[in-house]
């Protein structure tokens, strides 16, 4: 039976886009503060960046043996499936060609030499890394061995096809602007803000989005039914937390070996994050995550 109400819903938001496109043309891009990008770059400390950005999660197609950031990897939505770009520096098919201030402005603000990034990147997170972590990030990714692969185009359905109409979704849902700690809490809470609201993006796949693919107002970490790039995802606020067993130690060692408190096992996407991400990251890190969840208010 044919879901009526589901291509309606789709067909209006499409209506709704284009209008909006079309008012906001003239409007000035979105865009945010200026960083300091004179920096010095650390490749090393860039690439502990690379686990913490899941880069190796998108930009990767493992099911194929695709080579480390070459991209491919088919991400399906709502929108139609998207593949990730190949972000190796081979100056061909990858980005060998971006300097730092492209490649800062495509975390910071979603633009790309050729023009607006799809959300599905998730520049809306990364917009809130700090001037280190962008410069030290570039400094990883063109240390990283060049590959040459093309990516296969993006299958988007109309009107989202067109890139133009992201402009639109900027001024409705994008707000471009950096990290400040919060004095009322502890610097392992401010780290675990900043990585699960910015860096790490956590936000992105375990929160609700609406009918054009931004994260549902008021409703950051309460899961994803599989509207998303990351398919489902569950809840993480503290409710959920603590009805599922976990405390800081518990929640950081599920992010280390995947194990979770009822002596289950995270399988699916987010136990190819863990395999390739999160088991990598500092003890510290991931008790800072834990310790921003739990006191979440």
């Amino acid at each position: 039976m044919v879901n009526i109400g589901a291509r309606w819903k789709w067909s209006i938001a499409a209506v709704a886009l284009l209008g909006l496109a079309t008012a906001t043309y003239f409007l000035k891009p979105v865009t945010g503060p200026p960083r300091n990008l004179a920096l010095a770059g650390d490749a090393a400390r860039g690439a502990y960046i690379i686990r913490l950005a899941g880069c190796g999660s998108c930009h990767t197609d493992h099911e194929n043996s695709g080579a480390a950031l070459s991209g491919g990897k088919p991400l399906t939505t709502p929108f139609g499936t998207f593949y990730p770009p190949n972000i190796t520096p081979d100056k061909q098919t990858g980005i060998g060609n971006w300097t730092l201030a492209q490649f800062s402005d495509a975390l910071s603000n979603g633009n790309s030499p050729r023009g607006n990034l799809y959300p599905v990147f998730p520049y809306n997170d990364l917009t809130l890394m700090s001037d280190q972590d962008v410069v030290d990030l570039y400094a990883a990714v063109m240390a990283t061995p060049a590959i040459a692969h093309t990516t296969p185009p993006n299958r988007v359905i109309f009107p989202f096809n067109i890139r133009l109409l992201v402009s639109g979704w900027k001024n409705l849902f994008f707000s471009p602007h950096r990290y400040h700690d919060d004095p009322s809490h502890s610097a392992s809470w401010n780290r675990g803000a900043y990585l699960a609201n910015g860096l790490t993006h956590c936000v992105a796949c375990h929160s609700p989005l609406n009918a054009l693919g931004a994260v549902t107002s008021g409703k950051r970490f309460t899961g994803n039914s599989g509207g998303g790039p990351g398919g489902k995802a569950p809840p993480l606020t503290v409710l959920a937390l603590l009805q599922d067993g976990y405390t800081r130690d518990s929640f950081a060692e599920t992010l280390k070996t995947g194990l979770t408190p009822n002596a289950g096992k995270v399988g699916g996407e987010m136990g190819l994050v863990i395999s390739d991400e999160t088991s990598h990251w500092t003890d510290d890190d991931r008790k800072a995550v834990a310790d921003y969840l739990l006191n979440l208010k």
